[in-house]
C-alpha cells in the first residue's frame, strides 16, 4: 500500500496565474494618477499652466502680425518734413509750386466779378446755391471751377495763372473752346469758354501772359460772355482759393 503510494507521481501544487506583462505596473500607475488628481491643488495648477501657455502663444502671434503690418503699410518713398508732416503720399495734400511764383487769378479781379464760385461744402447755404450749375430743365451739378463775367457784358483778357506748358487746346461740344496748361507736380489749370486763343499745344507761357479772350459756350449760355476757370491736381478739380492768396 505504501509502495503504491510511493510509486504514484507527485502532484504539483497549482501555480498562481501570472499577470499580463505590465499589468501590475499599469494598475499601480493608474492608481497613482488617480490619487494625484484627487488632490485639490492639482487641477487648478494644470489649468493655470495651460492658460499661461495659450496666452504666451497669442502674444507671440500678435507681435509677429503687427510687425508684418508695419512692413506692408510703411511707404519708403515718403519724405518727412521738419514739422513731422509727410510730403508724399498724404491724402489731400496740395502740390508745392516750384519757383518764386504764387498762383494768381487769370483775370483782373478789380474789373471782373465772380458769377459762380467753386462749390465747397464749407460755404454758407446761400453761397452753395450760387455754386450750382444748371445743365437741364430740372438738373443741377456742382461747380468744379469759378465763372468770371464782366458786369458790362463785354469780353476780357484771359491770362495764364501760373507759368507752365500748354498741353491742350481743343473745342469741347458743351464747354466751348478750352486751353489747358500744365505746371508740373500734377498741377494744371484749365480755361473754358474762351475765344481768340493765342497759344498752341507745346508752348511755354509765363504767368500773366494773355492766352485768350473770354467767350461763350452751350453749357452756360445764360452767363453770356464769361470764363470758366479750373485748377486740377492729379486730374481732379480743387478749390483755386487754396492756391491763391489775395
Amino acid at each position: 500500500m505504501n509502495e503504491q503510494n510511493q510509486n504514484k507521481p507527485k502532484q504539483r501544487p497549482e501555480e498562481t496565474p501570472k499577470n499580463v506583462l505590465g499589468g501590475t505596473s499599469a494598475a499601480k500607475s493608474s492608481s497613482g494618477w488617480r490619487s494625484l488628481f484627487a488632490k485639490r491643488w492639482v487641477s487648478p495648477a494644470l489649468f493655470m499652466a495651460a492658460a499661461a501657455i495659450i496666452v504666451t502663444l497669442l502674444w507671440i502671434y500678435q507681435g509677429s502680425d503687427t510687425t508684418t503690418d508695419k512692413a506692408v503699410t510703411s511707404d519708403p518713398t515718403e519724405e518727412t518734413q521738419g514739422d513731422g508732416q509727410t510730403n508724399a503720399g498724404e491724402e489731400g495734400a496740395l502740390p508745392v509750386i516750384a519757383g518764386n511764383e504764387s498762383m494768381e487769378w487769370p483775370v483782373n479781379k478789380e474789373a471782373i466779378t465772380v458769377k459762380t464760385p467753386f462749390y465747397d461744402d464749407k460755404l454758407p447755404a446761400t453761397e452753395q446755391e450760387n455754386a450750382l450749375v444748371q445743365v437741364g430743365e430740372n438738373k443741377f451739378v456742382l461747380s468744379t471751377g469759378v465763372d468770371f463775367v464782366d458786369p458790362t457784358g463785354k469780353t476780357f483778357d484771359v491770362a495764364a495763372a501760373l507759368s507752365g506748358t500748354v498741353t491742350k487746346v481743343y473745342q469741347h461740344p458743351t464747354n466751348g473752346l478750352t486751353v489747358e496748361i500744365s505746371h508740373g507736380d500734377e498741377l494744371a489749370t484749365v480755361y473754358q469758354s474762351v475765344s481768340e486763343v493765342t497759344v498752341k499745344e507745346g508752348d511755354e507761357v509765363n504767368q500773366g501772359t494773355v492766352i485768350a479772350k473770354a467767350g461763350r459756350n452751350d453749357l452756360q449760355r445764360d452767363l453770356g460772355i464769361h470764363l470758366h476757370y479750373e485748377t486740377l491736381v492729379n486730374g481732379d478739380p480743387v478749390n483755386p482759393n487754396e492756391f491763391i492768396k489775395e
